[in-house]
C-alpha cells in the first residue's frame, strides 16, 4: 500500500518541480527518516538539484515545503537538516486506507509466465537439511511473486537417469543381488533404505577401483531406455521422489509439474538443442588440445579473468550434464519447437494434481507447461559455473533477453554443527570437532535426513503443547505441534540471508525463544484471543465491528488524537510496507528480508498488546481504536506468516 503511495507523492513532486522550477527533476529517490519524529518518508533530491539550480540544498528543500502544493495522502511537508525533504503522512487516511487493503482479496494474476525451479533432489535417497533450505527458499519466492500479481508455475526437476541413481541400481544388482520384484519388497521408507544403500556402495567402490565399472556399464543402460536396468532405475527413482513429495507436503511445499530427465534424453530435446547449437555456432568442434574430439562452448572470462572452454558434449559422443541442462532451460522458455507429454503423478493435500513428464500421451486433454516470460533456478551456489554456462548457452544462440531474464536464484549450503554432529552420534577427527562446520556428505551418509528433522522438531513441539493446553484432545494437540514445528524450521531456514552458510544446530532450531517462527505465530494467536474474549464479554459488539469502525470510529475527531501516538503510528506504517518489502525481496532475491519484516511487525504488536489494556479500556472510542489496531495488526500479521508459509495454530 505504501508503494502506491510513494508512487503517487513522486509523480506529484516531480510534476511540482517541473512547474517551479522550469527544469526536468531527476527520478526522486525515497528514505525512511531515523526517527518516526522527523517524517514518515525523506526525499534527498535537493542534493541533487543544488548544482542545476545553484542553491544550497537546504534553500531549495524549503521553498518546495513552503511552495509545494497540498497532495494527496500527506499532512504536510518539512526541510529537514541539511537539505532534505520530509513527508508527513496524512494518519486518518492512511489508516482507513490500510484496512480496505487488508480486507481485498486477491488479485487476479497478469503479465507473462513466471517459472520457478526448485527442490530438485537426486531422487536417489531421502531428502535431507539442504534440500529443506531449497524448497523453503523456492516456496517462499513463489509467495511472494503470487501475493504481487505474477503468474508462477512451480517446477521440480528429476535428474532420473544421472549416476546418484545408477549407483543405487548399481548397488540393487550387484551388492545387494535384487531384482525388481525383490526391490519392490523393500518396505517404507524406501527413501531411508536407499540412502543407506547410497554410502555403502561408496564404500564398496573404493575397496575395488575396478567396480567402478559397473557404475558406467549401468548409465550407459539407464540412458539409452528399453532394458532391464532402465525399468529397475524407474522404479527407483518414481519411488523416492513420492518420498520426497510426502517430505515436502509436511512443510507446506508443492508442485505443478515433475520434469525428468529421461523425457529429454528419449523425446530428443537435446538433440534438436544440439543442432541449434551447432547451426548457430554457439559450440565448435576441438580439433586439437585438451578438448580434442569434444564440443565446446567458449565462456567470457568474469572478472578480468582469461575466457575459457567448458565442453558440452564428450569426446565419446556423451552430453555432459550442462548440456542438458541448455535443452531444458530452452524448453522452459518456449524455443525449442518442441515439448513433453505427461501424466498424474500424485495429488497434494489440496486436491491439487501433481504431473510428471513422459514419452507418449496417457491422457486426452494434456496439460501445458512452460513457455515462460521469466525463469529463476533455485540452485546452491556451488552450481553458479554451470548455471553461467546456462545463461551463455542462449546467449550465444542468440536469446539474449530469456538470457537476461534467466535468473540463478543461489544460496549456501546447510552444514552441521559440531556440536549436531555429537547429537547424532557422528565421530569427527580433531580437525573437524574444530571447525565452525562440518559439510554433508551424501556419499558419506554424513547429514540430517529431512524427515528425522521434522520428527524431532515435532516430538518437542508435542511435549511443549501438552504441558501447556493440557485441556486439549491428543489430535487437536498434534495439529498444533505440527504447525508450530513448521512454523520454527520454515522461520530457521528464512532468517538467514541466502549467502550465509547455516550452520545446523538441533538447540537452535529447537530453541522457542527469541527471533523465530513460534513468536510470530504466538502474536497472532495472542491477537486472536482478544477477538475470542470478546465474543464472549460483547458478543454484538465483535460481529459488527467493521460496522462500528466505519460508523463511530472514522468519522471521529478523536482518531487523529489517537493516531498521533507514535507507537501505534509505527506499527501501522510497518505494516502498510510489507507490499514495499515483498518487491524488495523479489527485486533482491533475499526472503529474509520478508522474514526480518514479520519480525519486527511481530514485535511492535506485542509491544502494543503489553502497553494497552485494550478489553478493560473504560473510554468506548480509544477501545474502539485499540480493537481495530489489534484486527488490522493481527491480518497484518496473518498475510506476512502465509507468505512465510507458516500456519496459525488455534491455541499455543
Amino acid at each position: 500500500m505504501l508503494t502506491e503511495r510513494i508512487r503517487l507523492l513522486r509523480s506529484q513532486l516531480e510534476g511540482f518541480l517541473r512547474d517551479f522550477y522550469g527544469i526536468e527533476p531527476p527520478e526522486l529517490q525515497v528514505e525512511v527518516p531515523p526517527r518516526i519524529e522527523f517524517g514518515d518518508l525523506a526525499f534527498p533530491f535537493p542534493f541533487q538539484l543544488a548544482k542545476i539550480l545553484r542553491k544550497p540544498p537546504r534553500q531549495i528543500a524549503s521553498e518546495v515545503a513552503e511552495n509545494a502544493p497540498q497532495m494527496e495522502g500527506v499532512a504536510g511537508l518539512e526541510a529537514a537538516g541539511a537539505g532534505f525533504v520530509n513527508v508527513f503522512l496524512d494518519r486518518s487516511m492512511y489508516f482507513q486506507d490500510l484496512r480496505s487493503r487488508l480486507h481485498a482479496g486477491a488479485t487476479e494474476p497478469t503479465g507473462g509466465k513466471i517459472v520457478v525451479e526448485h527442490t530438485n533432489i537426486n531422487p536417489n535417497k531421502a531428502a535431507h537439511i539442504g534440500h529443506l533450505r531449497n524448497a523453503i527458499l523456492g516456496d517462499t519466492f513463489i509467495r511472494l511473486l503470487k501475493s504481487s500479481g505474477r503468474q508462477v508455475e512451480i517446477q521440480n526437476y528429476i535428474d532420473n537417469t544421472g549416476v546418484q541413481v545408477a549407483d543405487v541400481v548399481v548397488g540393487f544388482h550387484y551388492l545387494r543381488k535384487m531384482d525388481l520384484s525383490k526391490i519392490e519388497e523393500v518396505p517404507d521408507p524406501f527413501d531411508y533404505y536407499c540412502w543407506d544403500l547410497y554410502a555403502e556402495v561408496f564404500s564398496w567402490y573404493e575397496l575395488e577401483s575396478s567396480r567402478i565399472q559397473y557404475r558406467h556399464e549401468v548409465l550407459e543402460a539407464i540412458e539409452a531406455g528399453g532394458n532391464a536396468f532402465y525399468v529397475m532405475a524407474q522404479y527407483v527413482s518414481d519411488r523416492v521422489v513420492k518420498a520426497h513429495l510426502r517430505t515436502m507436503e509436511r512443510i507446506g511445499v508443492n508442485y505443478d509439474v515433475l520434469p525428468r530427465e529421461s523425457e529429454i534424453l528419449h523425446l530428443k530435446f537435446w538433440d534438436d538443442a544440439f543442432q541449434q547449437l551447432k547451426e548457430k555456432e554457439a559450440i565448435l568442434f576441438s580439433e586439437d588440445g585438451p578438448n580434442k574430439g569434444c564440443w565446446v562452448m567458449a565462456l567470457p572470462g568474469e572478472n578480468g579473468q582469461d575466457a575459457e572452454e567448458k565442453v558440452i558434449v564428450r569426446s565419446n559422443g556423451t552430453v555432459t550434464y550442462v548440456g542438458k541442462d541448455i535443452a531444458y532451460q530452452l524448453w522452459k522458455f518456449g524455443l525449442l519447437g518442441k515439448t513433453f507429454h505427461y501424466r498424474p503423478f500424485h495429488t497434494n493435500p489440496e486436491g491439487q494434481v501433481v504431473w510428471i513428464t513422459d514419452d507418449v500421451a496417457s491422457v486426452e486433454d494434456e496439460p501445458e507447461f512452460g513457455g515462460a516470460s521469466r525463469v529463476y533456478n533455485v540452485i546452491d551456489v556451488r552450481q553458479s559455473y554451470l548455471q553461467r554456462v546456462v545463461v551463455q548457452g542462449l546467449r550465444s544462440l542468440g536469446y539474449n533477453e530469456e538470457a537476461d531474464n534467466s535468473t540463478h536464484f543461489s544460496y549456501e549450503m546447510v552444514a552441521l554443527s559440531p556440536a549436531c554432529c555429537r547429537d547424532l552420534g557422528i565421530e569427527l577427527s580433531e580437525t573437524d570437532k574444530n571447525r565452525p562446520y562440518v559439510e554433508v556428505s551424501g556419499r558419506k551418509g554424513l547429514g540430517v535426513k529431512a524427515d528425522d528433522l521434522i520428527d524431532k522438531l515435532l516430538k518437542k513441539s508435542l511435549e511443549e503443547v501438552l504441558r501447556r493446553q493440557q485441556d486439549l484432545p491428543l489430535e487437536k494437540s498434534k495439529l498444533i505441534a505440527h504447525q508450530i514445528t513448521v512454523g520454527a524450521l520454515r522461520y530457521f531456514m528464512l532468517k538467514y540471508t541466502r549467502n550465509s552458510v547455516i550452520a545446523f544446530d538441533f538447540g537452535e532450531a529447537l530453541s522457542f525463544e527469541g527471533e523465530n517462527g513460534p513468536y510470530l505465530q504466538y502474536s497472532v494467536v495472542r491477537a486472536d484471543n482478544i477477538f475470542r474474549k470478546l465474543s464472549k464479554r460483547d458478543p454484538a459488539l465483535a460481529e459488527g465491528l467493521d460496522e462500528n469502525i466505519q460508523t463511530h470510529l472514522w468519522d471521529n475527531e478523536a482518531l487523529s488524537l489517537l493516531l498521533e501516538d507514535n507507537a501505534v503510528w509505527q506499527l501501522l506504517l510497518d505494516i502498510g510496507r510489507t507490499e514495499e518489502v515483498v518487491e524488495q525481496s523479489i527485486d533482491s532475491l533475499e526472503v529474509a528480508g520478508i522474514a526480518k519484516h514479520a519480525f519486527n511487525v511481530a514485535q511492535q504488536f506485542n509491544l502494543f498488546y503489553h502497553k494497552h489494556h485494550i478489553l478493560s479500556e473504560p473510554d468506548d472510542t480509544k477501545q474502539l481504536f485499540y480493537l481495530t489496531v489489534a484486527d488490522t495488526a493481527r491480518r497484518g500479521l496473518v498475510k506476512l506468516l502465509d507468505l512465510l508459509g507458516i500456519e496459525i495454530p488455534e491455541r499455543m
